[in-house]
């Protein structure tokens, strides 16, 4: 049996398997995923919405985004730390996002780990990025890895510095998702996007409601 590597998409355009099944999927991979997120805030929504994820598609959690967005104060770190026993019971009642109490109480006491940093989150896991010498480009699903010593290594530092829901399979996937690595197969038109080297305009802009943030 040939192995998967890379799908062609409704577009004619060749992309990560993953990201051909939906119009949100594409515009997800080709604008997000993979492109570097350098900011707290921005980081700090990725490794959220990365734990509130867990057991879930990331389709669930993509679609329900702006409601996160909403419900968490933007995913602002001073305000979510300061969060207390009201804020707990309003994310319990809204149906706009994953009403999990374990999930909800991890967030705020991330954003407090995170509030308490020295230098700030961002400096914290960038300094886990492996140098991407030594990270051949991915032929097929099979050579993404689940996890990396970098990932192990994050999710332990982050334990000892008080966060939670960071194991070393959410860290691996915040590391995909904030450009830390370039998991974007040998083929796909959006290899390289961690380096901004994609051309101009090969990608699909406007693909969906998802649109690319700020970061």
């Amino acid at each position: 049996m040939t192995a998967v590597t890379a799908v062609t998409g409704p577009d004619g355009l060749v992309r990560c398997a993953w990201a051909t099944s939906t119009p949100d999927y594409i515009a997800y991979h080709d604008l997000e995923w993979g492109r570097p997120i350098r900011d707290d805030r921005g980081l700090f929504e990725r490794m959220t919405l990365e734990a509130f994820q867990s057991g879930l598609s990331w389709l669930t959690i993509l679609r329900k985004r702006p409601a996160f967005r909403s419900a968490f104060a933007d995913f602002d770190i001073a305000t979510v730390a300061g969060f207390d026993d009201s804020d707990v019971r309003r994310l319990l009642a809204d149906a706009g996002i994953v009403r999990n109490t374990a999930k909800i109480n991890a967030a705020i006491r991330n954003a407090r780990a995170a509030h308490d940093l020295d230098g700030g989150l961002a400096a914290l896991l960038w300094s886990f990025a492996p140098d991407p010498a030594t990270r051949p480009a991915p032929r097929t699903p099979a050579d993404v890895p689940a996890t990396t010593p970098e990932s192990t290594a994050m999710a332990k530092a982050l334990k000892r510095h008080g966060f939670t829901f960071v194991g070393p399979t959410t860290c691996y996937a915040l590391m995909q998702a904030a450009g830390m690595v370039d998991d974007h197969l040998l083929e796909c038109v959006a290899r390289g996007s961690a380096a901004g080297d994609v051309p101009a305009g090969t990608l699909s802009a406007g693909a969906s409601s998802v649109k690319p943030r700020e970061w």
